[in-house]
């Protein structure tokens, strides 16, 4: 299947210290790379077809580029496909090319597995097209290939810190602008993930749902207030001024999105001065937000929080990803860390019956190239 030389190019996973669904909103986020990733051996072929073998589902999926409009499968391969599609539709020529994919990112557990997916494939094609990889445009495909082939309505997060992540920080990150500046994580702690096992029927169709609520509560407030473009532009007091507009859903997930953005800021600020004490109270108020205003928790996930808060050298805890199951985040002492996983996921298991799983993970490089080699890996 691959030629004498194949190109490697890895792509990471993301946790999302804090700014959950505010990305979309053309708000602010605080994500982190992560040393899981995605890995693509890639090799020229003449015939301009793409052959995708996953490691992971031991399955390929082929196609021709010149096919302006592949099918959709519902499974694993829309993302490369829906990638070389992208790409090929704002004017990049591909070169044909074998792809050899596997990854370690934890599927359907919040941590963007599909992201580094679609980044790693986007990048292994317009290298091995010889074109130059703009970040921020590869990132703006993947999202679009995400959005409009795949049909899952994602912000440009979880793409843009796969293509822009640095090692030992976060990345503030203004969705409406993608600017962005590195934020310091503290030496002394550890983003230790815990994964509930649990992912609720709701995922996907809660997810657009809120995007929909979103975007009403746009459209009836910028008929007031026509500065507000998107709920970014939105302060707490216009909205409890024109809190008779919306209905209570609307309001309780606009208010989310506003009071999220401010904690965007406060634990940014705090990590920059190395103030670990702030961190707690801002971490739990976003988990209480996205329980109670937003309702993309769930009783699992609420545990696996609660747990965490009582443990010790614990410095904030909260859900990540899109809700409705998945993982938590938590910035642990490094010198605690051991005994809070081993208290978390007996505690988690004592009162589920189901065995979590916890990942200690370090911030890591957004994606590129990783060697060749002469053979796949």
């Amino acid at each position: 299947m691959f030629g004498p030389l194949t190109a490697v190019y890895r792509a990471p996973g993301r946790v999302n210290l804090i700014g959950e669904h505010t990305d979309y909103n053309e708000g602010f986020v605080l994500p982190a790379a992560i040393d899981a990733a995605c890995w693509t051996a890639a090799s020229r072929r003449g015939d301009g077809k793409l052959v995708v073998y996953s490691e992971n589902f031991g399955e390929s999926v082929e196609f021709h580029l010149g096919d302006p409009h592949p099918q959709r499968s519902g499974t694993w391969a829309d993302y490369p496909v829906a990638v070389a599609w992208a790409l090929q539709r704002s004017g990049y020529r591909l070169q044909g090319a074998n792809l050899y994919i596997r990854g370690d990112v934890p599927l359907g557990a919040g941590l963007s597995s599909s992201a580094a997916i679609e980044v790693c494939t986007g990048y292994a094609l317009l290298d091995l097209s010889g074109h130059a990889v703009d970040r921020v445009r590869l990132a703006l495909l993947c999202q679009q290939a995400e959005n409009e082939f795949v049909g899952a309505r994602c912000g440009i997060m979880d793409q843009f810190i796969a293509c822009h992540g640095q090692a030992g920080h976060a990345v503030l990150l203004d969705c409406r602008t993608l600017d962005y500046r590195l934020v310091p994580l503290p030496q002394q702690l550890q983003l230790v993930i815990c994964n509930t096992m649990v992912k609720h029927e709701l995922a996907a169709s809660g997810y657009n749902t809120r995007r929909s609520e979103c975007e009403e509560g746009v459209r009836r407030l910028a008929e007031v207030e026509p500065h507000i473009r998107s709920l970014r532009d939105l302060t707490l007091p216009e909205l409890e001024r024109q809190r008779g507009r919306l209905t209570e859903t609307i309001y309780k997930r606009c208010r989310h999105v506003v009071t999220e953005n401010d904690r965007v800021h406060k634990l940014a600020s705090a990590l920059q001065r190395g103030d670990t004490n702030a961190l707690p109270q801002v971490m739990a108020d976003s988990h209480l937000s996205m329980r109670d205003d937003y309702e993309i928790s769930c009783a699992e996930v609420d545990l696996m929080v609660e747990l965490a808060g009582a443990q010790r050298g614990v410095f904030g805890a909260r859900m990540t990803g899109g809700g409705f199951g998945g993982c938590t985040i938590n910035l642990v002492s490094a010198a605690d860390s051991l005994e809070f996983q081993h208290r978390v996921a007996a505690g988690y298991q004592s009162a589920t019956g189901i065995k979590p799983q916890i990942y200690v993970r370090t911030a890591a490089q957004g994606a590129g190239p990783v060697a060749v080699h002469a053979q796949t890996p």
